[in-house]
């Protein structure tokens, strides 16, 4: 009989048939985490009896190669994004913790993500994206902002600001989330799993990874990880345990009942706390913050993580304490790929509340502005570079955005034209749009270059020798990826009838060189919020308001 699968296939996906006590058989599949442990592909964790095995065998990875590469901060290097199981791409990004608006440095992130995704969709790969809603355990000595107060959870303060319940304020403020990535043009994750509803997932897990002595209950009855017992802690930041001294982040205290210093809180029991507890084994508590990203990814990204994305910030200590939590219980590297967005500055300062120069989504629509010129001002910066971010700078990419709009519509004129002449076009049309849209995709597969990108719009833009077919649909296709709306119509909004009749009232003064009504009656539109702009195809419109 083959032997049954040993600490040299821990990690691997393996296939294992048992003799069931009650006659037949009964099959594991998933990935090997012990001798005597699987990790199913739903989150579960399966202890059998090796003596039972009737045979089992290794199943083989799948992989496909996606043509993507981008920095792994793991490695240091550039790195092939793969798809690990041949058909869909996993990926993670850490979420918003809702007790406030997120502002526009937040979104940054989240905006990574999103062209990842975009970028991997238009080669043709399916996707399935994870984003975490943290509503409960997210404690002030998480943060690096000086307006955070050490043991404080964010949700639960502000509920107490506001007199209201934590879910109240929890949902008011994830609800404006999805409503500021709607306005920035970035695509919904395929699932948001809350904090505060999965505890269950957080607290399987933690009963796992006491029971192979990665974690531990304190003196103090929390249950800590043990981080000494993982012996590539710091893989990610470069923080090896050996030079990290007390107090140099977080969680730690002069009467700490914890191993070491360095330990970190899975399980935290309530004390004085009355809301947002649950029962465990352990006592009525919460979940310390790092557990919910481990128990959430291998739970709905099935074991294996693709590409785990979020900000620098959250590089040391959250990503590393996710790391080892996750490898721990696999028994295998999680994460094949972390990638980081550097910061965000605006106006040449780090934004803080106690600074007072925290931007929003809501801000610069109430400047009059498109939001989608955030998303082009960050596409202008490479991902991992600190950018500093200026009115002018939104300003000007609202310029921009209009003018390829407008643009746009002028060049799908002329194809219009064209396509009514009998005269044979001079170019082959489809090829060269096609040949200019696969050298913008081939930019943006090295490690995310949108600058590069935006320059080469650009060129094809300014490019008089291409006609106006060509550049209508090399836009409309990168449309998929940028996401600006340039295809977007300004035309489509339904007019007033005494809009109507001022617009067509122009139209008639212009034909009949009547330029001092045509001009007067362009200045009534604008003061109506409705630009107008001349051009050889005649007179189209843009809403301004």
């Amino acid at each position: 009989m083959k032997p049954a699968p040993g600490r040299d296939q821990i990690g691997l996906r393996v296939s294992i048939r048992l003799h069931d006590p009650e006659g037949g058989f009964r099959d594991l599949l998933g990935r090997l985490q012990s001798e005597n442990r699987v990790l199913k592909k739903d989150g579960t964790i399966v202890s059998f009896d090796p003596s039972a095995i009737a045979l089992w065998k290794v199943v083989p990875e799948m992989r496909s190669s996606t043509g993507i590469f981008l920095f792994d901060t793991q490695s240091r290097a550039n790195v092939e994004l793969q798809i690990s199981d041949g058909k869909t791409l996993r990926l993670y990004c850490c979420g918003p913790t809702v007790y406030r608006d997120a502002h526009v440095g937040n979104l940054r992130t989240f905006l990574l993500a999103d062209l990842v995704v975009r970028l991997a969709m238009m080669k043709g790969f399916e996707v399935q994206l994870i984003q975490n809603i943290t509503d409960v355990g997210h404690m002030g000595n998480d943060f690096q902002e000086s307006d955070s107060v050490p043991g404080e959870d964010k949700v639960l303060a502000e509920a107490e600001r506001q007199k209201v319940d934590p879910l109240e304020i929890a949902r008011r403020y994830e609800k404006k989330f999805h409503d500021d990535l709607a306005a920035m043009g970035i695509m919904p994750a395929s699932l948001y799993p809350r904090a505060s509803e999965s505890i269950a997932l957080m607290q399987n897990l933690i009963t796992a990874l006491i029971e192979i002595e990665s974690a531990y209950v304190g003196s103090d009855g929390n249950v800590y990880f043990d981080a000494r017992s993982f012996q590539t802690y710091g893989a990610i930041s470069g923080n090896r345990l050996d030079s990290l001294k007390p107090g140099h982040r977080y969680e730690y205290n002069e009467d700490s009942h914890k191993r070491f210093h360095a330990d970190w809180a899975l399980w935290k029991l309530a004390e004085n706390r009355t809301t947002m507890i649950w029962d465990s084994p352990w006592g009525a508590g919460f979940p310390g913050w790092h557990i919910e990203c481990s128990a959430m990814s291998l739970h709905y990204l099935r074991g294996k993580i693709d590409l785990h994305l979020g900000g620098i910030d959250l590089r040391f200590p959250h990503h590393e304490n996710e790391r080892a939590q996750s490898n721990a219980i696999s028994g295998t590297e999680v994460t094949a790929l972390w990638l980081h967005g550097e910061h965000l500055l605006f106006e040449g300062r780090k934004m803080s509340k106690s600074a007072g120069n925290v931007l929003l989504v809501s801000d610069v629509q109430e400047a009059g502005l498109d939001p989608l010129s955030l998303r082009l001002s960050f596409m202008e910066n490479k991902y991992r570079s600190q950018m500093d971010l200026t009115w002018s700078a939104i300003e000007a990419a609202d310029g921009t955005i209009k003018r390829w709009r407008r643009k746009y519509q002028e060049w799908r004129n002329d194809s219009d034209d064209d396509m009514r002449s009998d005269d044979m076009r001079s170019e082959p049309v489809p090829e060269v749009a096609q040949s200019l849209i696969a050298e913008i995709i081939a930019i943006l597969s090295q490690d995310l270059d949108t600058p590069r990108a935006l320059i080469k719009l650009r060129e094809i833009e300014r490019n008089e020798s291409l006609s106006g077919q060509t550049r209508a649909d090399v836009f409309e296709a990168v449309e998929k990826f940028f996401g600006l709306n340039i295809s977007h119509s300004a035309t489509s909004r339904v007019l007033t009838p005494d809009l109507q009749d001022l617009l067509d009232n122009r139209v008639t003064a212009r034909a009949n060189k009547d330029y001092a009504s045509s001009d007067q009656l362009r200045d009534q539109l604008l003061l109506r919020g409705i630009k107008v702009i001349d051009s050889a195809h005649g007179q189209t419109w843009e809403v301004i308001d």
